[in-house]
């Protein structure tokens, strides 16, 4: 099964110019996004991770059912405001904006061992901003899992030697 065959792309979304890759249409068949969590818990397996951190929101559909998967506990990143604790937060750059994330203070313990999850890798703000996070409250980045990375921009390429792995490299017909 080529999970690449089942993203929509859409073009000038959210705004013109860009090549907005769908991964929506991949959860709407069910064979195909049970395919996807196979294999990213495959992946998420091999760096024995601890916890599960995602970004909301996709990183949630993406990540909640890994974790699920290997009996491990999930850390939301949310938009600011979000959650009920104490939070830290870090600001970063989108493909197209810029944007701020929050976690909980004491979500990650120290020495924890933590795999981040997400759909898409873009200019790796995101991640970035995430390893930022993880490692303001003592956790141990020991892998990131996207389902695409998108080598047109620097994300794959400054995230890969921090351990980013990906299940498809900009493979998404653009028809």
């Amino acid at each position: 099964m080529r999970l690449e065959d089942f993203i929509e792309v859409i073009p000038d979304f959210p705004k013109k110019g860009v090549q907005f890759k769908d991964v929506t249409s991949l959860m709407q068949n069910g064979e195909a996004y049970k395919e996807c969590i196979r294999q990213m818990t495959e992946l998420v397996k091999e760096m024995k991770a601890d916890v599960i951190v995602g970004p909301e929101s996709r990183g949630f559909m993406f990540g909640c059912p890994v974790a699920v998967s290997l009996g491990v506990g999930f850390v939301p990143v949310r938009k600011p405001g979000k959650l009920p604790r104490e939070t830290i937060s870090q600001t970063y750059e989108l493909e197209y904006g810029v944007d701020t994330l929050e976690m909980h203070k004491d979500s990650i313990k120290k020495g924890q061992r933590v795999v981040i999850v997400d759909d898409i890798v873009a200019v790796g703000g995101t991640m970035d901003a995430i390893i930022k996070m993880v490692e303001r409250v003592g956790g141990e980045l020991v892998g990131m899992v996207a389902l695409m990375g998108l080598t047109s921009l620097p994300g794959v390429e400054k995230l890969t030697p921090k351990g980013l792995k990906c299940l498809i490299y900009d493979d998404v017909k653009d028809e």
